[in-house]
Order: C-alpha cells, then structure tokens, then sequence
C-alpha cells in the first residue's frame, strides 16, 4: 500500500505516546509532583498530536468526529472512543499524581484504556483479510512492543528500557519473516481474486491511475526494503539500546534514545504500509511473488 505520511506520524506518535501514559497510570514511572505533570503533559502531547495527524489522511478532516458512531463494527471507531477515554481519565490521574497520590482506579482504568487503544490501532490493519501480511497476530504484537518500548525510554528507565528494545528488534524481526510468506501462504490467487476458472491473466481495465492503484498498489524492490529494515532496527532498537547501557538512566540517555527510537519507528512504519500486498494488486497484474 502507499505510505501517507499523515497515517505514518499518527500510528508512531500515539503508540509512543499511549505507551507512556499506560505506564504512567500504572506508577510506573512520572513520580510525583510536578514532575509527574510534565511526564502526563509529554504522553498526552504526544497522543493527540498523533491522533490529530490521523485527520489529514481524511477527505473531509472535519467530519473526523463521525468516527465515534460506528464502533459496534468499526475498530476505528472503537480506537477513536479508547483514546478519547484515556485522555480524559490521565488528566484526572495526573492531578493526582501532582498533589502526591499514588495510582488508584482513575489511573489503573486509564492504563487498561492507553493499552485497548494500542490493541485498537493495530486491529484497525490486522483485521483486513485483503492484506495477508498485516491479517496476523504478529501486527498487534509489533505494535504493542513499539508503545511499551517508547514508554519504557520515556519513563527513564536505563537499562531496562534497553532490554526493551531488544525484545522490541525480535519483534520486528519476526514479523518480517512470517510477513514475507503471507501472501503466497494465504492463498490469494487472480483466481481466487476474480472468481474465475482456468489461466487468469491480467487486463489493464483503464490507463489512468486511480484511487485504487494509488493507495492499494506500492511495490518496493527487495534490496531497498532490506536496506530500510537494516535502517529500522538500527534506529529504533539497538542504537537506543546502546545509548541505554552506556549513559546513566535519566534525560541524559533517555533523550537522545527516544529521538533515535522514533526516527527508526517512523522507518519502520513507512515499510508496514509500503511491505502491505493488497490482494487487488490481482487485476492489476502488480501482485508479489
């Protein structure tokens, strides 16, 4: 599929974000006081800046608020009240947290909503069965191990934030091993996709690009993709790792880690959407394999 730079923004920016705060409701990390303000503060920054991003990828970003009416069917929907709720519920936790409390049921339901607001993100991809490499139950695991591991760098965490990160390189690097085969091993065939019997064969039905070709349809050469993984790993997971083990746990670290971190998250995401082989790529004769 083709990479929009606004889903790409949105997806990073409020994983690392509802990472954070899921953390934070949790006492896991903000302390108290002030301090506990200014880390809500940097969760929720990041949050809605990555929800707001999410608008720009819609014809109309004003009718963006008709996303709260379909979440009986809609994951979308679900996501866009998850986030809402954990929001409103890490205000009232981070007063708390300001005038010395500890967690309590504001912020252990907060937490409980940051991390269905992950679930909810991913399962917006992971539900489609017309893209066989995000139809699994490693695009929900990639996208929970990319919010724990930008909270955990956030939070301060040193070395244990560097842990993360590696489990986080195992993660990726997984999907991308059972990523590769999933359109072959799911069948998807120009049979399979026009319903027809004998040797199906491709046939340009216009000359024009279309919304189709141009959202649906982006291939990206082996070579460049294995460049871009390499890129990836690199900069979301062992160059943070690295600055983790090596400086003391804190801002010094935690800082140049996160920017790091998110850079390489942001590579990564451009390869999920740009990797994502769209089943009608069949009438077009632009499949992989």
């Amino acid at each position: 599929m083709h990479p929009a730079p606004s889903v790409i923004v949105f997806t990073t920016l409020s994983g690392a974000g509802f990472g954070f705060l899921f953390l934070l409701n949790l006492g896991l990390a903000g302390g108290t006081g002030l301090g506990a303000l200014v880390a809500y503060a940097v969760g929720g920054a990041l949050a809605v800046a990555g929800l707001l991003a999410s608008t720009f990828h819609l014809g109309n970003p004003g009718r963006a608020w008709r996303a709260f009416s379909q979440w009986r069917t809609s994951w979308l929907s679900r996501e866009a009240w998850f986030s809402s709720a954990t929001l409103i519920l890490s205000a009232f936790a981070a007063l708390e947290r300001m005038g010395g409390g500890g967690p309590d049921l504001v912020g252990l339901a907060g937490a409980a909503l940051a991390a269905a607001t992950v679930l909810a993100t991913a399962m917006i991809y992971a539900q489609l069965r017309t893209v066989p490499r995000w139809n699994h139950w490693t695009t929900p695991l990639t996208y929970a191990a990319f919010a724990l591991t930008g909270g955990a760098i956030l939070s301060g965490w040193g070395w244990a934030a560097g842990l993360a990160c590696l489990v986080l390189a195992a993660a990726m690097l997984l999907a991308w091993r059972l990523g590769d085969d999933r359109f072959a091993t799911a069948g998807s065939t120009p049979n399979a996709a026009t319903g027809l019997p004998g040797e199906v064969r491709p046939f340009a039905a216009h000359t024009a690009q279309s919304y189709v070709t141009k959202e649906m349809i982006h291939q990206v050469g082996r070579k460049h993709a294995r460049k871009l993984r390499l890129i990836a790993i690199v900069l979301a997971c062992l160059l943070p790792a690295a600055l983790l083990f090596a400086l003391p746990a804190g801002p010094v670290a935690a800082l140049p880690a996160f920017a790091c971190h998110l850079a390489g998250a942001m590579v990564q995401r451009w390869l999920f959407f740009a990797e994502a082989e769209h089943v009608v790529g069949h009438y077009y004769g632009r499949a992989p394999g």
